[in-house]
């Protein structure tokens, strides 16, 4: 047992804060920590809110603390911002649209760098989470980095997708149908009160009805909102309680939990593998005069040759 652990269930603020700069800088004891936090994981609701930026994410989760708060669940925040490509940490720091939340024991918001993660997450997003599902929170919410349309990750680690869309932003529904707009259990269109919130609305409703396969049995409700106002936060919210309660109804939920960890466990598999091939193409004389030397043959046949000779049993 990790000596973290104990501190942690007991949502001491201090051991939280640890154990994610523990994960985020990859330290030794990292693997002894997500071992220790793995049982109590798979349990809270995580929701991911992802858009284009300038959508209103932020201002958005900042309002939805306030209402689940009124409601007396505690809630942590994973804002992943982009990484300085100078020091690597988040280039805004704590979210200053939610420092009115920083005195509030009830809530845990940690802002934390992509560190080249180009999914709109960081790279060891998934595993942060493991911890503030640890240290008692009801809900979880994850804001992403402003996305495009291709950028999913966090469909792999957010258990309801809710895409920020505004009105008079370009053709949001066209340009992402094929791509973003896809992972979204519920669209929120936030700003209502500008013009052309109507038309979105309609291209939302016009692009669902033509949709022949739902994933997870789950059509995506439209939620409207005004998120610097507080307006739609009650909607917004009763949405996500209906999806978190269809997961578990349809047993969707206990398929994700098994999906996300057979992926995790090839993930690992995968990152040692690769470590393994490239400590050996700098140590192997054989290797390194396939890979550097011979280029009589093609990359195709350099590696077939590799790869008959792969030490499969000794890793």
């Amino acid at each position: 047992m990790h000596p973290l652990l104990n501190r942690i269930l007991r949502g001491e603020p201090r051991a939280v804060a640890r154990a994610l700069t523990l994960i985020d800088n990859n330290a030794p004891d990292k693997r002894a920590l997500l071992e220790s936090l793995y049982t109590y994981s798979g349990k809270v609701q995580v929701v991911g809110f992802t858009g284009s930026p300038g959508a209103g994410k932020s201002t958005l989760v900042d309002k939805m603390i306030d209402f689940v708060r009124k409601q007396g669940l505690r809630v942590g925040v994973l804002a992943v911002d982009p990484s300085s490509p100078f020091s690597g940490g988040a280039l805004l720091g704590d979210r200053v649209r939610m420092t009115k939340h920083s005195t509030d024991p009830g809530v845990y918001i940690r802002s934390v760098g992509s560190r080249g993660g180009l999914g709109g997450i960081g790279k060891s997003t998934r595993e942060m989470l493991y911890v503030l599902e640890a240290s008692g929170c009801d809900v979880i919410f994850l804001e992403t980095v402003g996305v495009g349309q291709a950028e999913l990750d966090v469909m792999q680690v957010a258990d309801s997708v809710v895409l920020v869309l505004t009105p008079g932003a370009g053709d949001d529904v066209q340009t992402a149908k094929a791509g973003i707009m896809e992972i979204a259990h519920l669209f929120l269109v936030n700003k209502r009160d500008l013009p052309g919130s109507d038309t979105l609305i309609q291209e939302l409703r016009l692009m669902l009805h033509e949709k022949t396969l739902l994933r997870e049995n789950w059509l995506p409700p439209i939620v409207s909102a005004k998120a610097v106002a507080g307006e739609g936060m009650e909607e917004l919210w009763q949405a996500l309680t209906r999806h978190y309660e269809h997961l578990h109804e349809s047993g969707f939920w206990e398929q994700r939990r098994r999906n996300r960890h057979r992926d995790e466990t090839l993930k690992l598999v995968d990152a040692a593998l690769s470590e393994y091939v490239r400590k050996r193409a700098k140590e192997d004389t054989e290797w390194k005069r396939i890979l550097e030397e011979d280029l009589s043959q093609d990359p195709y046949q350099s590696a077939e040759n590799i790869l008959t000779n792969f030490p499969w049993k000794q890793l």
